[in-house]
């Protein structure tokens, strides 16, 4: 009688080569597109384009009610124009909800460098958590891409658990591997580097009330930094399971040599 078939993880959905995968979903990829990954040009233009408009007008006409309506409007303009050609709108309403708790707060204030502030709580938030995470030895990055890969939704979770199969498999197969672990720390750690440097320059410049420079700072370590990161990330955990399989397939080539 042959032995029962090793637990099977649920393996991730077929995804077409040519389809574009933005964010995160970019380090999942067989290939990196730095201008997918960011959301292409436009995306670039609909998270830059507040934050300069508001620098700019608040440093030439030193009016917070300008700059701060100038930033709204940009990202308004970016969220009508997706509904009225029917795209995707998160990102751009992703955007007007920062532009918005930043407005609120400069607004309440009276300081235009709290139009700053959400964004340096937000790192300080991101950079807690993926410490921790390293500590724990749960680094992030392991978490996203191996839920990605598996296609993790609340619905197939659901689907998963009706089946009698653990919902959460994925997420946990990959810890038993060390050396996937080591290489999942070593890529969570890049995201440490990228909060802890922003908050490291944008703090003090915050502090001392340096609008002009923070807005400065702000866009230099935004998006551009981010893509960086992202392409960093991709190529460390990139191959991390096709190393599995080629060691395997090795595996199973010495054992059927020794047969013969």
């Amino acid at each position: 009688m042959s032995a029962p078939p090793p637990e099977q993880v649920p393996a991730a959905p077929a995804v077409s080569p040519a389809a574009a995968r933005r964010g995160v979903q970019a380090v999942t990829a067989e290939t990196f597109s730095f201008s997918d990954a960011v959301g292409g040009v436009r995306g670039v233009i609909e998270a830059l384009l507040p934050g300069t408009l508001f620098v700019v007008v608040y440093v030439v006409a030193t009016n917070l009610t300008w700059a701060l309506g100038a930033a709204v409007g940009a990202a308004l303009v970016a969220v009508v124009l997706r509904l009225a050609q029917r795209t995707p709108v998160t990102q751009a309403l992703g955007g007007l909800l920062g532009i918005g708790v930043g407005v609120i707060w400069a607004w309440r204030s009276g300081e235009a460098g709290n139009f700053f502030a959400w964004g340096l709580w937000t790192n300080a938030i991101y950079l807690v958590a993926v410490l921790l995470s390293i500590v724990v030895r749960w680094p992030a990055v392991g978490l996203v891409v191996e839920g990605m890969r598996a296609g993790f939704t609340a619905d197939t979770a659901k689907e998963q658990a009706a089946d009698g199969a653990s919902p959460f498999a994925a997420l946990v197969a990959w810890r038993k591997d060390r050396a996937l672990v080591r290489r999942y720390t070593a890529a969570t750690w890049l995201w440490v580097g990228m909060f802890g440097l922003r908050l490291a320059v944008q703090l003090p410049l915050y502090l001392d009330n340096s609008v002009g420079w923070l807005g400065t700072a702000r866009l230099v370590l935004g998006v551009p930094l981010w893509g960086l990161v992202l392409w960093l990330t991709w190529a460390v955990v990139r191959g991390a399971h096709g190393d599995e399989v080629e060691g395997a397939d090795d595996a199973n080539d010495a054992r059927e040599s020794r047969q013969v």
